[in-house]
Order: C-alpha cells, then structure tokens, then sequence
C-alpha cells in the first residue's frame, strides 16, 4: 500500500496528525530535524510501529511531502 505523507519536523514529539485512509495520505509529526535523513528515518520508524510492517520511502527524501510503501 503506498501512503502519501506531509511532514511537520522539529516537532515537540514523533506523532500522527491525522490518518485519511480511503485517501492513503498522512500528516505526521517528527521530532527529529531535517538534516542528515535524521527526520526521514524518525518518521519510518514511526509508521512501522504504527502499521507493524516494514515501511520503504519511495520519494521525497529531501521533500516534506513523501511518498511511503507499507508492504502487505
């Protein structure tokens, strides 16, 4: 299943905003900054916790706007 995500990093905590899932888009929030794939990293670990699946980022790596793939 691929999830379209907006995230909000430099956040207080790492947390989900809200969660269309007849949309499959996410807005997420990432403690972590967006340096170093720091934030990118927070926010996979996030959704495999959130889904209990590995979780791939497709694109948007450099881009607050990401594209995931949950894998079934």
């Amino acid at each position: 299943m691929k999830i379209r995500v907006h995230v909000k990093p430099n956040a207080s905590e790492d947390t989900i905003l809200s969660w269309n899932e007849a949309a499959r888009t996410m807005e997420v929030a990432i403690a972590a900054p967006p340096e170093k794939n720091k934030a990118n990293i927070a926010l996979l670990k996030l959704l495999k916790r959130h889904f209990g699946k590995p979780v791939y980022l497709i694109s948007g790596g450099t881009s607050k706007e990401k594209l995931v793939e949950v894998t079934e």
